[in-house]
C-alpha cells in the first residue's frame, strides 16, 4: 500500500519554481516600496502648479 504523504517528482519541481517566483515577486515589491519611500521622504518634494490643478 502506498503512503499518502509521498509526493510526485512533479510537485517538488513545481514547489521550487513557485518558491523562486515568489522570491522574485517579493523582491520587486520591496524595490517599489523602497523607491516610493525614498521619493516621498525627500525634502525638496514640491508640487508644481500644473500638478496642483489635477
Amino acid at each position: 500500500m502506498m503512503a499518502l504523504s509521498r509526493q510526485h517528482e512533479l510537485h517538488k519541481r513545481r514547489f521550487s519554481r513557485n518558491l523562486g517566483l515568489g522570491l522574485v515577486l517579493a523582491g520587486f515589491v520591496a524595490l517599489v516600496f523602497g523607491l516610493t519611500v525614498v521619493k516621498v521622504s525627500t525634502d525638496d518634494f514640491t508640487m508644481t502648479p500644473a500638478e496642483a490643478v489635477n
